[in-house]
């Protein structure tokens, strides 16, 4: 048994170490992106917001046509709305939706542009 014993104490563990295939990684720069906002208080009556509409102390307000931009959000309230909720056009975005907003409520229209 004394035997066994110093046999296993002096065995070394035999490792096997993993054979890494190489990799080869490339990265690629971000693009530069642009984001615009149109920011307005709802009436509780309309579904149509032009750039007239937009909170006149933030300055001067675009809603840029949705053909130069990569695309949009419309946040309620701070809740940001299905891309089927509104329609955007060049200077003006409509609610598709039954019901409208309460009076004061914020709507903020994002729009991105890379």
């Amino acid at each position: 048994m004394k035997n066994n014993r110093s046999n296993q104490k002096n065995k070394k563990p035999l490792l096997f170490l993993p054979v890494l295939p190489l990799e080869v990684r490339s990265f690629a720069i971000p693009k530069k992106v642009e984001v615009y906002e149109f920011y307005t208080m709802a009436d509780g009556k309309k579904r149509v917001f032009k750039e007239d509409d937009g909170i006149k102390e933030l300055g001067i307000q675009v809603i840029l046509s949705p053909f130069v931009l990569s695309f949009t959000n419309l946040f309620i309230n701070g809740v940001l709305q299905p891309k089927e909720s509104y329609l955007v056009k060049k200077g003006e975005f409509c609610l598709l939706t039954e019901d409208v907003p309460m009076k004061d409520t914020l709507l903020i229209l994002q729009m991105i542009k890379a």
